[in-house]
This record gives structure tokens, sequence and C-alpha cells, in this order.
């Protein structure tokens, strides 16, 4: 397929730790991916060597078909076509919003530059401060400024590395929803770092789970939620209930009923299922043996904690119709669950 970035067996490791191993993929033009992984995963150092800042010690990296790093190569940095916005935006403080975004414009003549930077502008919703000093911009301004900046040479690449972790959560959500439609429209392709799941599952086309210096899987993000992989992965993306079970006549057997499996397993087989709270129903039943011991209430919906006979499970309910406290249940699962084999 053509892509605009390919890794293969990529290595790296910083004295006698491994921090990436053997690490591949392809990415497509166009095409937006989040790389999730928990903090000192790899994640950034995976950037550095995509962006040419570090050197991997074996493996190949090649933007549009051509090779960065290799046996023998490695081009530089500023040769790679990389726009890169790192955590805090790292705007100059000395230049003003146009100077920092015409900074990595070179060779053009001055109208030409001042066109790209005033077309950039507008896109970020930026042109009201073109000639503010970048110190006086709120949080969410620095990064649509540094977004600029980064698409201002028109890269081949954008790497974004946590750009979004410190602002607060409302305007986190708006910016990140921004930011991914500026990078639609100018057809970049994209890749984010994150340790948030909800980010990597909302804003990417496809999600890499960095675990152990590798991908533990790739898939869409409604495919990396809804079936992953082992356990691990499966708790590292969300809440989950898990239940031990055992296959018979080709369902699981468990102390919440016999459930349906996704995936086939022989006859005897014993393992664990990951069921997610928004996979459960909760039916008020005064004889009910379950019974519902807390509660979080967040308008749309509320998770519910529910002791039942065997364990203490969470659930997801619409907000109105949410149980209260003390309410007597009875637990069901909705659709089928992903069952994990015992290795």
């Amino acid at each position: 397929m053509s892509s605009t970035l390919k890794i293969s067996n990529l290595t790296k490791a910083f004295g006698g730790q491994t921090v990436l191993r053997n690490l591949s993929i392809e990415i497509a033009p166009k095409e937006f991916v989040s790389v999730l992984g928990s903090s000192g995963s790899g994640k950034t150092t995976l950037l550095r060597l995509i962006a040419g800042f570090d050197t991997p010690n074996s493996g190949e990296i090649s933007i549009s078909g051509k090779k960065m790093a290799a046996d023998g190569v490695f081009v530089a940095a500023q040769a790679r076509k990389v726009g890169y916005v790192p955590q805090d935006a790292a705007l100059f403080p000395h230049l003003n919003v146009f100077e920092n975004i015409a900074f990595g414009l070179k060779n053009m003549s001055k109208e030409a530059k001042a066109s790209r930077v005033k077309a950039l502008l507008e896109l970020v919703q930026m042109s009201a401060f073109e000639t503010s000093d970048s110190s006086s911009l709120s949080g969410g301004q620095k990064h649509r400024v540094a977004l600029a900046r980064a698409l201002a040479p028109e890269p081949e690449l954008v790497l974004l590395d946590e750009p979004f972790s410190a602002l607060d959560a409302e305007l986190r959500g708006r910016i990140r929803d921004d930011v991914r439609e500026v990078l639609d429209k100018t057809g970049s392709t994209t890749i984010l770092v994150t340790h948030d799941q909800e980010e990597a599952l909302s804003i990417a086309d496809r999600v890499a789970l960095l675990r152990d210096g590798n991908f533990a899987q790739i898939g869409n993000p409604r495919e990396i939620y809804s079936s992953p992989v082992d356990l691990g992965v499966a708790t590292f993306l969300g809440d989950s209930v898990i239940v031990p079970g055992v296959i018979e006549a080709g369902k699981v057997v468990t102390t919440l009923g016999k459930l349906t499996p996704l995936n086939s397993s022989a006859e005897g087989s014993r393992g664990k299922v990951a069921i997610r709270p928004e996979n459960f129903y909760l039916q008020p039943d005064l004889n009910g043996d379950s019974t519902v011991i807390g509660r979080q209430f967040f308008g749309h919906d509320a998770v519910v904690d529910v002791q039942t006979p065997q364990q203490l499970i969470r659930a997801r309910s619409s907000g109105p119709f949410a149980p209260e406290i003390g309410m007597k249940v009875t637990v069901w699962v909705r659709g089928a669950v992903n069952f994990y084999p015992e290795s």
C-alpha cells in the first residue's frame, strides 16, 4: 500500500534499557493515528525517532518512500519535512504570532511568506492575533499557533506530542476537535501520542496501543475498544468487569449466566471474560439478588456500582433512569463478550 510513514523493526535502547523493540507500522496518506500508551511506554521516544531528533539502534524509517533512518542512512531532522507540535507548544517568546508561524518558512519572498501565514492564521482562527505577543496568549491559543507553525512548511507528516494534556477538560475537547478539523482540511498525515484513552479513541482513524516496547494492538477505535486482543488491552482502554468462565456447548458459563463469546474456543476451555459497564442491564426487581451500593450521576448517564452475590460490578446506565442506591436489581449482560482462554 502507499504509505506516508513506514517503520520496520525499529529498536531503540538507552544504556541497558530497551525502550522500543522491533516495532513496525505503516500509516497511509491523510490518515490520523493515535499512539496510546502509559507514561514511560516510549511514545515520545518514537516521535523523536520519526522526527530525526534521535537515532535508532536498528530498523528503518521511511517517509513518502524515502529512507530517513536505516543501516548507513540518517537524514537530519530539518531535511525530513516533518511538522512537530510539542506538549508545551514551545512558542518563541520574543516573537509575535506572525513571526512564530513564519519562522520555518525559508527561501520564500516576503509576499509569499505573508500570504502563507495569513492563510494559516485564518485556518486556525487566529487572524485577530497576528501581531500579538506569543506570551500573552491563552493555552488554547498557543496550541493553535504551534499547529500553524508546524503546518507552515507544508510537511509530509505532522507529529503531535500530547499537545492537549495541559489544557482544562472543556478546552481540551474543543481544541482537539478544532485541530482534527484543521488537519483534515490540509490533508495532513498525523500521529498523535497520548496517555488519554478517550482522546485516542475520539480523534483517530486508527489507534496503536504501545506496550512493553511494541504495539500490542492496532485497529480502528471501535475495533480496539470492542475487541481487545487480551485482558491487558481491555482494562487499559476502559473499565471492564473481569469474570472467570468455561466454554460449554458454545457458551461461556459464568457466575453472571451463560454468555455468548465473540471468539470461538474449544469445549471445556477455561478463561476469563471482559465485560464493559455499558454492556450490563440493571432491571429493578424487589426479589433481585443484587443491590445498588453506589452511584455517580453525570446527567446524561450514570455509573452504578452493584454488589452481586459473587462480586462487585460497575455498570453504566442512562442518567434519568439510573437506579437508586439501595435498590434491588437483577443483572443482565447484553450482547456477546470477549473470552480469553487461559494460556
